[in-house]
């Protein structure tokens, strides 16, 4: 099983009058693990992670679009100045789709771990141009399929 790691600083302004971080606010933690795992960084940036191979800069022929996510709060996310560590892999990797999945814990080297929460983003891969479905390609494939592994498995289900 291989996961990527991506350490998220926590902002003052994620947290809500409950003092953790807000329901809301984890989406945006989510979307910058996601970038920082996936999205090419911009020419003279320092380089992202071996996944990171997507081309999200204007002008892209290729972009990604969200069309499903879910998650599950497990226990609320005080206020620490460590960044929270966020564990990505693939969970499904479809003909035009991907789904990423999510789990985040207490930040690395404060014991005892604690996970957080749990989460699942279903992205489709589309044409600019059109906004039609496109496969995704060989190359996208051959990068991620190391990190491919089960779908994240949601405890509160009904």
């Amino acid at each position: 099983m291989t996961r990527l790691h991506v350490a998220i600083p926590l902002r003052w302004s994620d947290f809500d009058a409950y003092a953790h971080v807000n329901n809301a606010e984890m989406l945006r933690l989510l979307e910058e693990a996601r970038i920082q795992a996936f999205w090419r960084p911009d020419d003279g940036a320092e380089p992202g992670a071996e996944t990171a191979v997507l081309d999200a800069r204007p002008g892209a022929e290729i972009i990604s679009l969200i069309a499903r996510q879910e998650i599950e709060y497990l226990a609320p996310i005080p206020y620490m100045r460590a960044p929270v560590d966020v564990e990505l892999w693939i969970g499904r990797l479809g003909g035009a789709s991907l789904e990423v999945c999510y789990e985040v814990y207490s930040p690395v080297g404060i014991a005892p771990r604690v996970l957080y929460t749990r989460a699942a983003t279903t992205l489709v891969m589309v044409t600019a141009a059109d906004g039609r479905p496109t496969r995704v390609s060989d190359e996208l494939r051959a990068v991620w399929a190391p990190y491919v592994e089960e779908p994240v498995r949601f405890s509160k289900r009904g």
